[in-house]
Order: C-alpha cells, then sequence, then structure tokens
C-alpha cells in the first residue's frame, strides 16, 4: 500500500570540519548550540573530523569522538573534550577516556578502540574529503554548497549559516 501523504523534504545538512583539540572549535560551540536550538530536526548538524598535525592528540580524539557516536552519546562527548582542550593537551589519550568515563560510557571499550584504530578509516576518509572540497582548516562549515571558513574568523559565521538555512528551508536554491 503506498502512502499518498507529501514526503517531507530532508533537513539540510550542515557539516561542520572540526579537530577536538583546537581552541577555535572550542570557540565554534556556542554557535553550534545556538543553531541546535534554533533548528532542532530541521537542520542535520553533522560532525566531521579535520585533525590538524599540529595537534598531536586530535586523531586519537576523532576516533574517540566515532566510539561515543557509536555509544549514543557523541554530541556530548565533542562538547565535553572541545570545552577542555587544555587538558587534551596535557593528558593525551588518558583525558579521552575519563571524559567516557564521566560521560557514563563503556571508558574500556574507548580504550580498546583507540588501540585497534577500529575508527580510523572514518577519520580518514573525513579528512580526504576535506581537503578535496578545499577544507584548510578548523572549523569549517559546508552548508547549501558554501564553504565557510571558521579557522581565520568566527565574526558573522553562525548569522551566514543561519541565512543559508534559512532559505534551503524557505525551499530555495
Amino acid at each position: 500500500m503506498s502512502d499518498s501523504s507529501p514526503a517531507r523534504p530532508a533537513a539540510p545538512v550542515l557539516d561542520v570540519w572540526c579537530d577536538l583539540q583546537c581552541p577555535d572549535c572550542r570557540s565554534a560551540l556556542d554557535d553550534l548550540r545556538a543553531l541546535r536550538a534554533r533548528y532542532g530536526e530541521r537542520l542535520e548538524l553533522r560532525l566531521r573530523h579535520f585533525p590538524l598535525e599540529k595537534n598531536q592528540h586530535a586523531f586519537a580524539a576523532a576516533q574517540a569522538a566515532e566510539e561515543a557516536a557509536e555509544q549514543g552519546q557523541g554530541w556530548p562527548y565533542v562538547e565535553a573534550v572541545l570545552g577542555r582542550v587544555e587538558e587534551l593537551d596535557r593528558a593525551g589519550e588518558a583525558f579521552l577516556i575519563e571524559a567516557a568515563r564521566e560521560l557514563g560510557l563503556d571508558a574500556e571499550e574507548f580504550d580498546t578502540a583507540l588501540i585497534d584504530g577500529r575508527h580510523i578509516l572514518i577519520v580518514d576518509a573525513d579528512q580526504a574529503e576535506g581537503k578535496a572540497i578545499g577544507v584548510t582548516g578548523a572549523p569549517t562549515y559546508v552548508i547549501g554548497g558554501e564553504r565557510l571558513d571558521g579557522g581565520k574568523s568566527q565574526e558573522g559565521l553562525r548569522e551566514r549559516v543561519e541565512e543559508i538555512a534559512d532559505r534551503l528551508l524557505a525551499g530555495g536554491a
């Protein structure tokens, strides 16, 4: 039996290319929270990994974020890690496991995931895709085919994302 009700259009996607050891990405958290509060389910916010070489624990943090997502706590974990980048700088993987434990996640599974590298392919694929579309720093936002670089300045970026999201939600191209 076919459903004759019109299909709900897919929510616009905002890809957020992020390095979890990056102070600029931490600064972007308030904008991301505001966007999530404003749009809720009407805007799909996707974390994309772009660990920068200068941040020695960023690649492990990206893998840990994937493990957190697998355990159902992706965004809370990302916010916990980004909120404490200095601790990540200092303690590295021990901090990533502690942050998981604080959120009630299976910390032993985090430890195992970081050892066996089960999430490396996802992180590598994100990083490769980011480079292919011109991402050079973090945070970088991509919405409606437009790339907005927040690594240099985040001034006015949330407003620009909102303009594009509103246009996409209104059905404009």
